[in-house]
C-alpha cells in the first residue's frame, strides 16, 4: 500500500527484507520497529526488496511479503525498490571506487582462504594474499575493497558507542562476487544514499556490517544514516529466526494478536483491549506510545 502524503519530517526509514520466503515473526519485528519509529517521528517508510543473489531468491516471496505488509496495515512511501534491478547503479559506484586504487580482483577460492584464514567477528578475517598480486587472467576474480588499521566508529541508538578496526577484525572485504553478483555491503549502501535515507532500523544481527558500510559511505562522499539495531527473535535453540531455521510464516488470520507479540519483544507495553480493535486502532496506539528507550 502506498502511502502519497509528503511528509515535513527530515526522517527517511526503510524496511528491506530479503526475498527468501514469506515473513515470519523476527521479519515483522524488523518492519514494525522501523515502521513505528518511522511514524512516531512523522517520518517517510520505504520499502526495498534485497533480492541481490538469484540463487536464494524464492520465486513469489516478494510479492509475498508486499501483500502481507499491505494486509497488516503498513503504508510505506514512494516506489518499492528491487536490488536486482539495480547493477547498473552498482557498476558505476564501483568503477568510481576502482579509480581510486581501493579495490583489487581476488581469485582465491573458498579453501585458500579458509586455509590461511582466522575467525573475526563476521566470518574469516581475508589475510590480504591478492592484494599485490597480479591476478591470474582467465581466471574468475571477486573484487575486494583495501581496509585500513584506523578505526570505525559510531553511536548505535540502542547499543551505545560502536568501534571495529576493519583490517584487523573483517579483512579485505568483497564488493563484487567471483560469479559478478554485488555484494550487499556495496548495494546497501549505494541505495541507502539513493533513497536518501536518514534513519536505519535494522537488527542486531547486522551490527558487525555497518563499520563497513560506514567505511564505504566514508570513501564515497555520502551521508552516514542515523543506526539501531534491534534485539533479534531465536529459537529454543538460540538460532536467529529464518526460512534456515523453519521460521513459521505470519498467520494473517491472527493479525493483531503476532503484531502486539511483536510489540511485547520490543519492550512496549500493548493494552490487552487493543486485542480486539481494528488495526487502523492498533497503528494509532502503536505509533502514539512507541517508546524507543523501551525496548531491551
Amino acid at each position: 500500500m502506498v502511502n502519497t502524503q509528503s511528509n515535513v519530517s527530515s526522517y527517511r526509514g526503510r524496511f528491506a527484507p530479503s526475498p527468501t520466503g514469506p515473513l515470519h515473526f523476527g521479519s515483522l519485528v524488523a518492519a514494525i520497529g522501523s515502521y513505528l519509529d518511522a511514524k512516531f517521528n512523522k517520518g517517510e517508510w520505504l520499502v526495498r526488496i534485497e533480492d541481490l543473489d538469484p540463487p536464494r531468491t524464492v520465486a513469489g516471496a516478494s510479492d509475498d511479503i508486499l501483500t502481507t505488509l499491505e494486509k497488516l496495515g503498513m503504508e510505506w512511501d514512494g516506489e518499492v525498490i528491487f536490488q536486482s534491478q539495480r547493477n547498473e547503479a552498482y557498476q558505476a559506484t564501483l568503477s568510481c571506487l576502482s579509480q581510486t586504487a581501493m579495490v583489487y580482483p581476488c581469485t582465491c577460492s573458498r579453501k585458500e582462504i579458509a586455509d590461511a584464514s582466522i575467525a573475526g567477528i563476521d566470518g574469516l578475517i581475508y589475510p590480504g594474499t591478492c592484494r599485490d598480486k597480479v591476478s591470474h587472467v582467465g581466471r574468475p576474480a571477486a573484487l575486494r575493497l583495501i581496509t585500513q588499521q584506523q578505526p570505525i566508529q559510531f553511536t548505535d541508538t540502542l547499543r551505545g558507542a560502536v568501534c571495529q578496526c576493519l583490517e584487523r577484525d573483517v579483512g579485505d572485504f568483497v564488493l563484487r562476487r567471483a560469479d559478478g553478483v554485488y555484494a550487499y555491503q556495496l548495494a546497501v549502501v549505494v541505495d541507502d544514499a539513493a533513497q536518501n535515507i536518514t534513519h536505519v532500523v535494522r537488527g542486531t544481527d547486522l551490527l558487525d556490517s555497518t563499520p563497513r558500510q560506514i567505511y564505504l559511505q566514508q570513501l564515497l562522499g555520502y551521508t552516514t544514516p542515523r543506526y539501531m539495531h534491534l534485539p533479534v527473535v531465536t529459537n529454543a535453540q538460540g538460532e536467529k529466526l529464518s526460512k534456515q531455521t523453519l521460521a513459521a510464516p505470519i498467520d494473517l488470520s491472527n493479525a493483531i494478536s503476532q503484531m502486539i507479540a511483536a510489540l511485547q519483544f520490543l519492550g512496549q507495553s500493548p493494552p490487552k483491549v487493543l486485542q480486539q480493535e481494528t488495526l487502523a486502532t492498533f497503528w494509532q496506539w502503536a505509533i502514539e506510545n512507541w517508546r524507543v528507550d523501551k525496548i531491551p
